[in-house]
């Protein structure tokens, strides 16, 4: 298995990158608020060459303009992947698999995965639908046995001192293969985004 966290604005905008393949980055909540660190967040992960995901907080409302309010802030390069952060009980069970499979139409050349936490899954969920993947939060003293039967990509772990994750993959490069990206030495130097976003 593999080792990353997930950082949002509670987070640096330089934060450690020792030992960690990826990073999941909080980018919107709801249909207004951006993360104002995302961009310089992202701009660490790429510089030390991880494998990047970002993510939304969804909030009660259209699941359409939640979806299109967090595609319209960034460019997406290959092998980034996209999450729904499903923590707000007023988001129902077909909300949730409704934002992510419009995503996915959307964004079908890129992964888009479900996280949320165990008793969300196993007392909320009724389906079973993760997108391309389950994120699992389980501060269960267990790195990476969440205590869910369902197949999982990564297991949230700890939040102490930031959220940590292992990712069930073999290598970073595995994990970037998955998830559609280029080999790490090829994404080098400049930004292929730009600094436009934000």
């Amino acid at each position: 298995m593999i080792k990353g966290i997930d950082v949002a604005s509670y987070q640096p905008e330089k934060y450690s990158t020792k030992g960690m393949d990826f990073v999941f980055i909080k980018i919107t909540e709801g249909k207004s608020y951006t993360n104002p660190k995302w961009v310089a967040q992202r701009k660490t992960a790429r510089d030390a060459e991880l494998v990047t995901g970002f993510y939304h907080f969804v909030r009660p409302g259209s699941m359409k303009t939640q979806a299109d309010y967090f595609l319209s802030k960034i460019n997406l390069v290959a092998g980034d992947m996209l999450v729904l952060d499903w923590e707000d009980t007023g988001v129902s069970n077909a909300q949730k698999d409704d934002w992510i499979k419009y995503v996915q139409d959307k964004r079908p050349d890129h992964k888009v995965l479900l996280y949320c936490n165990v008793n969300f899954w196993l007392n909320r969920d009724t389906t079973s639908f993760a997108g391309d993947g389950l994120w699992i939060a389980h501060y269960n003293g267990k790195p990476g046995k969440p205590g869910v039967k369902h197949p999982w990509r990564f297991h949230q772990y700890t939040s102490k001192p930031i959220d940590t994750n292992l990712g069930n993959f073999d290598s970073r490069e595995a994990l970037r293969e998955w998830a559609g990206g280029a080999k790490s030495s090829s994404e080098g130097g400049s930004d292929p985004e730009g600094g436009s976003e934000g």
